[in-house]
């Protein structure tokens, strides 16, 4: 099972920031496209990936926003119905989605 890192930002709405732990304080470059996975916005609570599905289930009924990087954390969120596969995008292989519900 792969392991994942989450946090919540509380502003006006929450913000889950969601990664596959192996790319957190990583930067990821292709032509103009940059993902940078910073701890300082990606860095949070190390879970498993069941526990993962049951958050992204509960902040999704919370009228949550998602930033999502990495092929697991990615992958979770379109299994659980969260983004669709047109939502991905890609930057040097690394597959993330941003969804505002």
């Amino acid at each position: 099972m792969s392991s994942h890192s989450i946090k919540v930002h509380k502003t006006y709405r929450m913000v889950a920031a969601i990664c596959d732990s192996e790319i957190l304080g990583k930067r990821f470059e292709e032509g103009i496209r940059v993902l940078d996975v910073t701890k300082s916005f990606f860095g949070g609570e190390e879970i498993e990936s069941e526990k993962l599905r049951d958050l992204i289930v509960d902040l999704a009924r919370e009228d949550s926003t998602f930033n999502i990087a990495g092929k697991n954390s990615v992958r979770i969120a379109l299994e659980c119905g969260l983004v669709s596969r047109m939502g991905v995008r890609i930057v040097d292989g690394i597959p993330f989605a941003l969804v505002l519900l």
